[in-house]
């Protein structure tokens, strides 16, 4: 198993199916917005065979902000301490240290994102978010 921050085409479309048939977080993304996304990001992935096996992307200032999107594991993988794996690169990446604020969404892995250090907001009433309800459905239906 080896860690990149390069997805080949191939390992591209692997996230992409996942990302758009299969997370709660992005179904229905379109291919050319997860493309401008990928590009405009830091991305890590967990590779071995060409097969992509977990990934996650930050977008980042690189000096006082970041937020991690994007994490998972692909199903067949799952179980194996991968996710663990992935977000020891993420967490150790030299452009990634001594930031102010390292934010992050999730609905089912807070257990593994407190191993790093995440937690709750401390206040979370500062907090806001302008969020497309309904999500990339909704977009699409907007266009139509």
């Amino acid at each position: 198993m080896k860690f990149t921050q390069q997805l080949s085409a191939q390992q591209f479309t692997q996230a992409f199916e996942f990302l758009s048939e299969r997370s709660y977080w992005s179904k229905g993304i379109s291919r050319e917005r997860l493309e401008k996304a990928f590009a405009h990001s830091q991305c890590f992935a967990l590779i071995e065979n060409n097969q992509l096996l977990a990934f996650a992307r930050v977008v980042t200032d690189r000096a006082t902000f970041a937020n991690l999107l994007d994490v998972f594991v692909l199903e067949q993988f799952r179980g194996q301490g991968l996710g663990k794996t992935l977000m020891d690169h993420v967490m150790s990446h030299p452009e990634l240290q001594s930031l102010r604020r390292f934010t992050l969404t999730t609905r089912d892995a807070h257990s593994l994102y407190q191993q790093f250090g995440f937690q709750s907001q401390v206040n979370p009433n500062l907090a806001m978010e302008k969020c497309l309800v309904g999500g990339y459905s909704t977009l699409l239906q907007r266009q139509n």
